[in-house]
């Protein structure tokens, strides 16, 4: 991992915040712009996950023009430097902070019950306080779809997927994926390997090189950066992108989509809700119906009749009558999970930890 990055800009400046009673519904009354602190994993430069983090930043940035002044600190490691930076920022005036990676979440709760006058939002966790709330996206949605590609394009039915951390989050992307690939190609297997990192280029690489080496003809993966992706297509093999457009950024057709996110749209609404004063602390988890999600612009080397398939479920997905944890579940060892005609609840979801049948991995 790259060492910590940050260019930090400190502007002293009379500021006159008044707040109403109760940290969960506060208004924020300044003389200047609402200074807003934004905490990345990883270099947005990487053009992964962090990259489309700073697209919003940025589209909120044209938004709100001169009424917010954002503050970027990048690269910021999942410890104890975490919650250092949070401080910082918080001292530098700022009263909301975005962090945007799972295991901020220790160092933001602490952070947010020590400054109960600044608004903490976490990206991807659970755990909340009055000023804190978190929020993601139903991305194993998108995860499905682009699993329905892979099926269909897989010349051997043997598909490698580079898993950062054995989160939830990360295992139900998985498995949605996983039910995708069998759903038009029922004998296909997705080969897991875990890197136990959410940013490291090289440890990507070696994820995807394992898997190529073992017979895969597609990487998928769950990590920052486009060195997967990479490794598969200088193989001569098919890639599936996530977080950003990835055959737009490495130029290559074999990339044969990305899902992909539109954090813009919880963070316009969520800084206007500070600036409004109308912010409460929620659990946010956006789909289809907020925009939060998409798949990236499809291969031309996918067939029409495949891209007609990831219209109609994605039609069905945006309608409500179909939807990926829906009917019989097996887990990978054969025991039914869940029984058909079942609907998995968002609480399911959002703790699954164990992978469906045809995935080739271990959770734990």
């Amino acid at each position: 991992m790259k060492k910590l990055s940050v260019v930090f800009l400190i502007v002293l400046m009379a500021t006159s915040v008044v707040f109403a009673q109760g940290a969960a519904e506060t208004k924020v009354q300044a003389s200047g712009p609402m200074k807003i602190g934004v905490i990345y994993v990883s270099p947005p430069g990487d053009m992964g996950y962090s990259y489309m983090h700073d697209q919003g930043t940025k589209a909120a940035e044209a938004y709100f023009g001169d009424k917010i002044e954002v503050i970027r600190m990048e690269g910021v490691p999942e410890d104890d430097r975490a919650a250092v930076a949070m401080e910082q920022l918080v001292d530098a005036g700022c009263k909301m902070v975005f962090a945007n990676s799972y295991n901020y979440q220790e160092y933001m709760l602490q952070v947010a019950k020590e400054n109960p006058d600044v608004y903490f939002e976490h990206c991807s966790g659970y755990l909340k306080n009055d000023n804190m709330s978190n929020y993601f996206g139903r991305m194993y949605q998108m995860r499905y779809l682009s699993g329905i590609i892979a099926g269909k394009m897989t010349a051997n039915g043997k598909i490698g997927y580079v898993g950062a951390y054995n989160t939830p989050e990360v295992v139900r992307g998985i498995n949605a994926f996983a039910l995708g690939v069998r759903s038009v190609n029922p004998t296909a297997e997705v080969r897991v390997v875990w890197t136990n990192t959410w940013f490291d280029p090289s440890l990507e690489r070696q994820g995807a090189v394992a898997l190529l080496d073992s017979g895969c003809d597609i990487i998928a993966q769950h990590q920052d950066t486009t060195q997967p992706a990479l490794a598969a297509i200088e193989r001569g093999k098919y890639a599936v992108g996530y977080n950003a457009d990835f055959r737009a950024i490495i130029g290559d057709d074999k990339v044969l989509v990305s899902p992909m996110w539109n954090w813009h749209n919880y963070m316009i609404p969520t800084i206007q809700s500070a600036l409004d004063g109308t912010w409460k602390s929620q659990e946010y988890w956006g789909g289809l119906e907020d925009d939060m999600i998409k798949l990236s612009e499809i291969s031309p080397l996918v067939p029409a009749d495949v891209k007609q398939l990831v219209s109609k479920k994605l039609d069905e997905m945006a309608k409500g009558t179909f939807d990926v944890f829906w009917g019989e579940l097996k887990d990978n060892t054969g025991a039914v999970k869940q029984k058909a005609g079942e609907k998995m609840a968002d609480g399911d979801m959002l703790t699954m930890d164990w992978f469906v049948e045809g995935v080739v991995g271990k959770v734990k």
